[in-house]
């Protein structure tokens, strides 16, 4: 089974994912750790991201996608989860034309709804409690960064949500309930 995960930053979408991973046997495809890996790897692939990456440029779609069809070439019994990406409209067509290609399918579209108030709120708690535990908070776990990375999300991966409700794969549960309670509504899509 091969899905998307989609919220906006904040929303559980890494922790989900990872429940996934551990209890389903999937491969979370995370981008932006597939793009560290790449840098730090030596390869042909991986010089080309460090130096783009390097030079403070964002990595192009092909390259994204060049990374991507590696991971899919290995094995995932439990199936792939896409976290990250795709983030726009061209990335989801070449996505689609990649599964295509590699005879994969895309089994479900997940939305974490959220509440952006309720969502500010928890990323400044994390960042707190992060600090009270002794350690430190996500450099980006701040209420300014966070509504700059809102502003991104809805601007650029918000279409995602029409574009795969028009192709039946999209389905919204609740981002904001207790971890247990989300697992269980995705569990719920991903048995249906």
């Amino acid at each position: 089974m091969n899905i998307i995960l989609l919220g906006p930053p904040g929303a559980g979408k890494g922790t989900q994912a990872q429940m996934l991973v551990d209890e389903r046997n999937m491969v979370q495809l995370s981008t932006g750790d597939m793009l560290r890996a790449a840098k730090t790897s030596g390869s042909e692939m991986g010089k080309k991201v460090a130096a783009i990456m390097d030079a403070g440029e964002l990595v192009t779609d092909e390259i994204v996608i060049g990374l991507i069809e590696e991971k899919l070439d290995g094995e995932a019994a439990g199936g792939f989860i896409f976290d990250g990406f795709p983030r726009t409209l061209a990335q989801a067509d070449a996505l689609g034309e990649l599964l295509d290609r590699k005879g994969h399918s895309l089994d479900a579209v997940i939305e974490l709804e959220v509440n952006d108030e309720v969502l500010v709120g928890r990323i400044v708690n994390r960042a707190k409690e992060a600090v009270a535990a002794g350690g430190t908070a996500r450099a980006d776990d701040n209420e300014e960064s966070l509504k700059i990375r809102l502003m991104e999300y809805y601007k650029k991966t918000s279409p995602l949500l029409g574009y795969y409700y028009a192709k039946g794969n999209l389905t919204s549960v609740d981002g904001l309930g207790e971890i247990a309670e989300v697992k269980a509504a995705v569990a719920a899509v991903l048995d249906a």
